[in-house]
């Protein structure tokens, strides 16, 4: 007599509780297994590519390339909501870093889709299928693609993310990523755990999807286990494929509730569709009156206009004073056709007590005036210059006029310092100009907010600057975020410029001419100068930390006391400047030009040298710890007292170096030497096996002092 299908009790299920519960804890730990391998998996897959690229941008023999556009907009699209600070110039790297870092970039978003596409067809990725974790839908079979994406594109990783976004954007500790990564991976895990459900727990990602992840390993050990019988095989199986399906029934999904409640449904497109166009039609009625009043406002102002103009045609018969006031009552129109005729009637007037009104009218107008200020300046420059030399009047009378454009632009940024953001005086004519023994203009901006103002190929020769901001904090009051405010000064001419205690900091100035300009103490970090002149530029006390100063020409700059840190200067050319006590610390100075220059105890440690150009530089006391001096050319170099311990030297030139100590000039007693408590300590333990041209005398000095050579006793 056969015995029934089912024989299970109370009893039964209740001790079936205590190993259900285990079997939940090991597929949650595998679970979270899978998770971590596949995020390890694709991040591994960018930073080995991006590791190897900054490895390969530190070489100073490869040739340098601008950086990928894609790249640049990459970079810019993440520092923009993580509030990163931005550099709008495009740097230069090495040709390898270029592919690299484009690889480190698609890498991981092709394993990513591939991940996603292997879920979405077979229910497992590379990691879950190791850890025996499978995805499927209500009918047990692989989600595919759209039941992914929702998965992990929205479940996962979008509501989490930004969830943990607004609280970071909107609280104390912004921009700190150190939180924002805190909370993200916070939410994350918590998403993770699940929320309660019918028949225990899930993941919110899976109850957005439709999904359910089970075990497929303990699957794999009830069928090993019921192998003695068929039939008891099959009867598990029937079983389990029931259980299942009822489990997952229990679960309707977001589509199937809104088939069961199709008046419910109806009735929430009806009111959202009401809504929406009772909004066009509030948005079209309020537009429609704003262009009327917009309109009646113009018809105004041109009605205005002409009655003004008649006022002060020359054959209107009025006073001085009545001129006067109509001029200031166009600057009070604030129209497009009061500031061009003001501009004009600016250059064509030469009453003196007119020409001060017209300044003050433009003033009141404000920046609005700029954009015709620049227009006639440019216009101006390009009369002036089709004047010959020896037309000694007409050549005073269209300086004259060009002046007065400058004088009254010079007034508008200066009453609205902090308010001219934007403000486009590219190409502008705003410095000295003019023949020999003429009046000249000096544009006089002291002490002012000039952040975000472009300059781009403006001539500012012998402009004063001091103490003024050429960067703001932007809207949200910090520094260092996407949004801070730079001014544009690439390609300026600002030679002789007075640039004293001047905040220039992330300010691009790519082949700006700063020749002879006055930067002592001037705010230069992380400042974009590729290509610069600054030839006998001072620059004493300043702060260029992080600056870019590949291929700068400072010749003859004056560079003491400046901070130059982790500063890039790859193949500057630095030739008799004078860097006593400089900071260089951890530099970019591969390539360079230092022939001639004074470096008395400047702080070179960890910086890299490779392949400079050193010959007839004064090294007395510098810090050379750890320095990469690799083909460095050292040829009748001052190195003594010089700290060479953990240097690279190989393949170094020292022909004619000092590398002995000698008696130290009393007239150079103001340069600090370090404290090397000893001056064995200078070369102890260098390797000069690899170095070149060292005589007899020098090699005496390293093997007595404690430095390594093949022919050292």
């Amino acid at each position: 007599m056969t015995s029934p299908i089912v024989r299970r009790t109370s009893n039964q299920s209740g001790q079936s509780k205590k190993p259900e519960r285990a079997n939940s804890l090991l597929l949650a730990s595998r679970r979270f297994a899978a998770w971590a391998a596949e995020i390890t998996l694709v991040v591994t897959s960018g930073l080995i590519p991006f590791g190897i690229g900054v490895y390969a941008n530190s070489r100073s023999d490869l040739n340098r390339v601008p950086l990928n556009p894609v790249l640049v907009v990459t970079e810019r699209a993440i520092a923009r909501p993580l509030a990163l600070p931005v550099s709008y110039g495009i740097r230069n790297v090495a040709w390898p870093t270029n592919i690299l870092w484009t690889i480190a970039l698609l890498a991981p978003v092709t394993l990513s889709w591939w991940q996603l596409y292997l879920l979405a067809k077979t229910g497992s990725t590379i990691p879950k299928r190791w850890l025996k974790v499978r995805v499927v839908n209500e009918q047990g079979k692989p989600p595919g693609l759209g039941a992914v994406v929702i998965r992990e594109g929205i479940g996962r990783w979008t509501v989490p993310i930004s969830i943990a976004y607004l609280l970071w954007r909107y609280s104390f500790a912004f921009p700190n990523l150190g939180l924002f990564t805190f909370l993200s991976l916070l939410m994350i895990v918590g998403e993770g755990i699940g929320l309660p459900s019918r028949r225990g727990r899930r993941a919110l990602h899976d109850q957005l999807a439709g999904t359910y992840t089970i075990d497929t390993l303990l699957a794999s050990n009830k069928q090993a286990q019921s192998a003695g019988g068929n039939d008891e095989a099959e009867e598990w199986q029937e079983g389990n494929e029931e259980l299942a399906a009822g489990e997952i029934s229990q679960s309707p999904n977001l589509w199937r509730r809104i088939q069961q409640n199709p008046n419910l449904t109806l009735f929430g497109v009806g009111l959202t569709s009401m809504t929406a166009v009772l909004a066009t039609l509030i948005g079209t009625q309020v537009y429609i009156q704003i262009q009327q009043s917009q309109r009646a406002t113009k018809q105004i102002n041109s009605q205005q206009f002409l009655e003004l103009v008649k006022q002060l045609s020359p054959n209107s018969g009025v006073t001085n004073e009545q001129r006067q006031s109509a001029i200031l009552a166009m600057g009070g129109l604030n129209d497009p056709q009061s500031i061009k005729f003001l501009a004009d009637l600016l250059v064509s007037e030469t009453n003196p007590s007119l020409l001060d009104t017209i300044q003050q009218a433009l003033t009141t107008v404000g920046p609005q005036a700029i954009p015709e200020l620049k227009n006639k300046n440019q216009f101006l420059v390009s009369e002036l210059e089709s004047v010959g030399s020896t037309a000694t009047k007409e050549r005073e009378l269209r300086q004259g006029r060009l002046q007065r454009n400058q004088r009254t632009i010079n007034k508008i940024l200066s009453v609205y310092s902090g308010k001219i953001e934007g403000l486009d005086l590219s190409s502008t004519q705003l410095g000295q100009s003019g023949t020999p023994g003429s009046s000249f203009f000096n544009l006089v901006l002291d002490n002012l907010d000039l952040s975000g103002v472009k300059f781009k190929s403006a001539n500012l020769n012998q402009a004063s600057f001091k103490g003024s901001r050429f960067r703001g904090a932007g809207e949200d009051g910090r520094w260092d975020t996407y949004d801070d405010v730079m001014a544009d000064l690439s390609q300026a001419q600002l030679q002789q410029a007075n640039l004293t205690d001047a905040n220039l900091s992330r300010v691009l100035m790519n082949r700006t001419d700063l020749s002879r300009a006055t930067l002592n103490r001037a705010n230069l970090s992380n400042a974009r100068l590729y290509d610069a002149k600054l030839n006998s530029t001072q620059l004493v006390g300043a702060d260029l930390r992080n600056a870019v100063l590949e291929k700068a020409s400072l010749t003859g700059a004056d560079l003491g006391d400046a901070k130059l840190n982790e500063a890039n200067l790859y193949a500057a050319r630095l030739g008799r400047a004078t860097a006593i006590g400089t900071q260089l610390s951890f530099a970019n100075l591969a390539n360079t030009d230092w022939q001639g220059a004074d470096l008395s105890g400047a702080y070179l440690d960890r910086a890299n040298l490779s392949n400079a150009n050193l010959s007839a530089t004064r090294l007395a006391g510098a810090v050379l710890r750890s320095a990469q001096m690799e083909n460095v050319n050292l040829q009748n170099a001052d190195l003594s007292l010089a700290d060479l311990r953990g240097a690279n030297v190989a393949g170094a030139d020292f022909k004619g170096a000092i590398l002995a100590p000698s008696k130290q000039d009393p007239a150079d007693q103001f340069v600090q030497t370090p404290d090397l408590g000893s001056v064995s300590a200078v070369v102890q333990g260098v390797d000069f096996s690899q170095a070149k041209n060292l005589d007899a005398k020098q090699l005496a000095y390293i093997c007595t002092q404690g430095g390594i050579h093949p022919r050292c006793p």
